[in-house]
Parts: structure tokens; sequence; C-alpha cells
């Protein structure tokens, strides 16, 4: 086992990079032009991410049963989150319905992401040696950076957003 998880770091870099865009956000007001921008560089970074995350870490932590649960918990939020942020981009910046829902966004997806940093990535590190790491890492950074080119806002009809 290795005492740095290269592949974990990574991704909590990624986290502490998505953590300082929902302040940013959450700074501005209406449909601003700020507001747009920063959705939308929100977005494609955590789709890039969270895609890079399932195929490069938790695709193979299901095969662990020591982290097979955790691992089945993390995936299943990416879907909720994922389905939270298409409604998000579905609802109007100028409306105080999309300040209401960016909230709870924020709120879920900090949640989620403090989750996986001590909960499950010191469970994770037991089970990554230097070698599989190395192999991580690269499918991570190949798979995000692919990821991130294609990421697009992609939400739900607007009059199929959630009130």
């Amino acid at each position: 086992m290795t005492e740095t998880a290269t592949v974990l770091q990574r991704i909590k870099t990624d986290h502490d990079r998505q953590r300082d865009l929902l302040d940013k956000i959450a700074k501005t007001t209406g449909d601003s032009e700020e507001r747009r921008q920063l959705f939308e560089e929100l977005t494609k970074e955590l789709k890039s991410h969270a895609a890079a995350e399932e195929q490069a870490v938790y695709s193979e932590m299901l095969a662990v049963p020591e982290v097979t649960d955790e691992t089945r918990h993390s995936v299943a939020e990416h879907h909720e989150i994922d389905e939270m942020l298409n409604d998000l981009a579905a609802t109007d910046m100028s409306s105080p319905g999309w300040l209401l829902k960016f909230k709870e966004f924020d709120h879920r997806y900090r949640h989620h992401i403090d989750e996986e940093e001590e909960d499950h990535f010191p469970d994770f590190e037991d089970q990554i040696d230097a070698q599989w790491d190395r192999q991580m890492t690269r499918v991570f950074d190949e798979r995000k950076s692919a990821e991130k080119q294609a990421a697009e806002i992609t939400p739900e009809k607007e009059e199929n957003a959630k009130e």
C-alpha cells in the first residue's frame, strides 16, 4: 500500500477548486454574465470530475469487498448531484427559486465531497498500491480531460424543472 495515493490527491484538488467555484457563484446575483460563466465552468468541472472519478477509481473499488458499499453510495450520489445540476440549469437564474435551489445543491455537493474525503478515501488508500495508483491517476487525468472538452450544460426541460 502507498503512503500517498496520487489519484486521491488529484480528486481532493478538484474538490477544493469546486468549493471555490461554489463560493464564487453564491456571491453573484440575478441572471448575470458572471453567474452564467461560473455556473458553466462548475458544470463542466463537476461532470468531467465525476466521470473520471467513476472510471478511474470507483470502477476499481467496486471489486474490493471492503469498500464496495462506500463506492456504490458515492456513485449513487453522483447521479443525484447530476440531476440536481440539470434541474438548476433549467431554472431561470433571475428567479428567487434559482438561489434556493443553488443553496440546496451547494449543501448537498459539499456533503458528498466531505464524505468522500473524510470517510471513503482513507479506506480506499488502504487498498491502493503504488502501481494501481499510477494506473488510476493516468485514467483519471485522461478521462477528465476528454470529458471536460465534451461536457455541456444539459438542463431538464424548463417545464419539468422542480419547484
